[in-house]
């Protein structure tokens, strides 16, 4: 008998999902990975991947191709990873947001803070420790404008990273990856390394949820 395969979708609406293309395709349990612009492709996927970007533009294009509700129903059902930009999209609240807010995909129960790090210049990378989902060795973690999760507001949601070092005003302990049930969020961007350890973990978490 043949292993579990999944098909996994990459919004492509904006950012960074080429990159996350390239990582699926090198693992065996990925039967086919997609760029997702139509609630069609959308509901011919088993998972999804909400990539880097520019959160507010996102929201602004799902808006305009009518894809705002499809995601949000996809969300509540299906394995989804939020990375950087992503992660915000995931979430059920924003700050940081310009005047007016945006629209989210109203997953994480969690209030995630736009560009906490400030602006393009404050990037950096820093090796993370992820102990509970991929052990002991560190994953070098990419952060570019990045967010992180300022509240968590449901007993369900378990940080499984931290950031433990100060960067520019941010103090220690910060959280940078959470699991909610069937959701995943990470505040950096993975698809930016050679590293695809991350994407073998998301893909075996969504094997999970496989009917």
């Amino acid at each position: 008998m043949s292993a579990a395969t999944l098909i996994v979708g990459v919004l492509a609406l904006q950012g960074a999902f080429i990159e996350h293309i390239h990582m699926l395709n090198k693992i065996p349990e990925v039967k086919e990975a997609i760029p997702v612009r139509t609630e069609e492709q959308l509901n011919s996927i088993d998972c999804l991947i909400i990539p880097g970007g520019e959160s507010t533009a996102m929201a602004l294009i799902a808006e305009r191709c009518n894809m705002l509700e499809p995601l949000r129903a996809f969300v509540q059902k299906k394995p989804t990873w939020g990375t950087c930009a992503g992660m915000i999209m995931l979430a059920k609240e924003a700050t940081g947001a310009k005047k007016g807010g945006q629209q989210l995909f109203n997953g994480l129960d969690v209030v995630v803070n736009r560009n906490q790090f400030g602006t393009q210049k404050e990037s950096f990378q820093t090796m993370l420790h992820l102990p509970e989902i991929l052990g002991e060795e560190p994953f070098p973690a990419v952060f570019i404008r990045a967010p992180v999760i300022s509240q968590i507001k449901s007993d369900d949601v378990k940080i499984v990273g931290r950031l433990e070092h100060k960067h520019g005003q941010t103090e220690a302990e910060t959280a940078v990856a959470v699991i909610q049930n069937h959701l995943f969020a990470t505040a950096f961007h993975p698809e930016l390394t050679s590293d695809n350890r991350l994407h073998q973990f998301f893909v075996g978490f969504a094997l999970k949820y496989k009917n």
